[in-house]
């Protein structure tokens, strides 16, 4: 049975993708840093991406899934540097020798403001946040160095993740029963969205199907506006259509560029991984719904 390495397995995608790996009987790997520790029982490497002195010294592994990174959310750059991008390169040293694929997980920010433009992976690159520049220098580093040591890499374009944990509750449920959620400029724009089962799905399907030397958008086949998703979360759970508050306000509490990722409108295609992979949820409201039942359950 092929062995994986998952970076980033104790946050909100990686625990999930954590899961579904054992579930298939997989040989599962996680870098955790010191005094953390993955839900379920893996092989638990103790190391931190920032150490440049990583080593998995007698360890080998068909595929390592890249998920650790700091979010949008940390606003200072040299944070940002540090963990994105020569995280990413202390990674990188420590298995070139010890692994035959790698996948990297990215977003949608890559493309910039594409206007009114459906978007496909042939769309060039375009980040307008320095957030996005640095995820996107981490992975022109990785595709030429798989690319020189006879690595096969595959990206993964994510839309907005959501599930019953992450920022889907924290952020959403929660501020929504509170009363304390506000639409940032209104809403009106127009997202792309994934359960996080199929951001995990796909992934998985990538490496069984062998599907490297590509990059993939992942998101369901239904666009929506970031209001009508909020307004039908906060129907399911009986709360109140939230307000709204200025962008500028909003990017002085959460950092400019988290507001203008999830501001920006944009239209993408999901032809490309609907050719290996099918959707559990291909469109939003079947995905909140279960969300919300699977919340329910948990408390």
């Amino acid at each position: 049975m092929a062995e994986i390495m998952v970076t980033g397995a104790t946050g909100f995608i990686g625990s999930r993708l954590v899961s579904e790996l054992l579930e298939k009987k997989y040989l599962v790997s996680t870098l955790v840093r010191d005094g953390k520790h993955t839900k379920e029982k893996t092989n638990e490497i103790v190391g931190d991406v920032t150490d440049s002195a990583l080593s998995f010294e007698g360890r080998s592994f068909d595929c390592v899934f890249h998920l650790a990174s700091c979010t949008p959310l940390e606003k200072n750059s040299a944070i940002l540097e540090k963990v994105n991008l020569a995280g990413t390169k202390n990674l990188f040293q420590a298995i070139k020798n010890k692994t035959k694929s790698f996948i990297y997980v990215s977003g949608l920010g890559v493309y910039g403001n594409p206007g009114e433009k459906i978007i496909d992976e042939s769309y060039p690159h375009d980040p307008d946040t320095n957030f996005v520049k640095i995820r996107l220098e981490a992975e022109k580093y990785l595709r030429e160095e798989c690319k020189k040591n006879g690595i096969d890499f595959a990206v993964m374009y994510f839309g907005d993740v959501y599930g019953s944990s992450g920022w889907f509750n924290d952020m959403l449920i929660q501020r929504l029963k509170k009363k304390s959620f506000r639409l940032p400029g209104g809403g009106k724009y127009l997202k792309a969205f994934v359960h996080v089962d199929d951001a995990v799905g796909s992934m998985i399907a990538v490496f069984e199907k062998k599907a490297f030397g590509e990059s993939y958008i992942v998101t369901d086949s239904t666009p929506v506006t970031f209001k009508d998703f909020v307004n039908f979360t906060a129907d399911q759970i009986n709360a109140k259509h939230p307000g709204n508050i200025p962008n500028f306000l909003a990017k002085a509490v959460l950092g400019s560029d988290l507001i203008t990722l999830l501001t920006t409108p944009l239209k993408v295609s999901n032809k490309k991984i609907s050719k290996i992979y099918s959707f559990k949820y291909p469109n939003y409201k079947k995905g909140i719904l279960q969300v919300i039942s699977e919340i329910k359950e948990k408390n």
